[in-house]
């Protein structure tokens, strides 16, 4: 499980995926959300720009992202 410490108030998806190493660029995040490959919360997210939380959990390829304060 990889941990995302938040610095505001939220991250968006693809920014989550590139700061946990589970994404090379934006555009390599962009396409694996818009693919239905990445879930939020246990549901597929194809926003890219969807605003994860504290307490929120991002799931790609069976790896876990928590995002936290």
């Amino acid at each position: 499980m990889e941990i995302i410490h938040l610095r505001d108030d939220f991250i968006k998806l693809g920014q989550a995926l590139k700061a946990s190493g589970f994404a090379e660029s934006g555009v390599d995040a962009k396409f694996k959300i818009q693919e239905g490959l990445v879930k939020v919360n246990g549901q597929v997210e194809t926003r890219r720009g969807r605003k994860l939380f504290e307490g929120d959990t991002a799931e790609y390829d069976g790896k876990l992202i928590k995002i936290e304060k």
